[in-house]
């Protein structure tokens, strides 16, 4: 995923703005990331990837990725949305 994509579709919030999020605040935990634009806040379908990122923050991790395209982040959560089941998605 690029750093411009966005993570959050409910709220249109991209990667770049909650990795920065989590460098520069340094949330305690994951879920803190909704006051960035409200972040996770809206379907939800986000969350697991939120978590994800904030634990490679955490971790120290120079560059934080989620390996998926945007086209199918995208196509996963209108099946979400569908279906209430989140396939292709590490609960963490």
């Amino acid at each position: 995923m690029d750093p411009d994509d966005n993570v959050c579709l409910c709220f249109r919030v991209s990667k770049r703005k909650i990795v920065n999020y989590c460098k520069r605040e340094k949330p305690p935990v994951a879920s803190l990331i909704s006051e960035c634009l409200s972040a996770g806040t809206g379907c939800q379908w986000c969350v697991p990837f939120l978590k994800k990122l904030h634990k490679q923050c955490v971790e120290g991790v120079e560059d934080p990725d989620l390996p998926v395209s945007p086209e199918e982040y995208a196509k996963r959560r209108a099946s979400y949305r569908q279906t209430g089941v989140r396939e292709g998605v590490e609960e963490e």
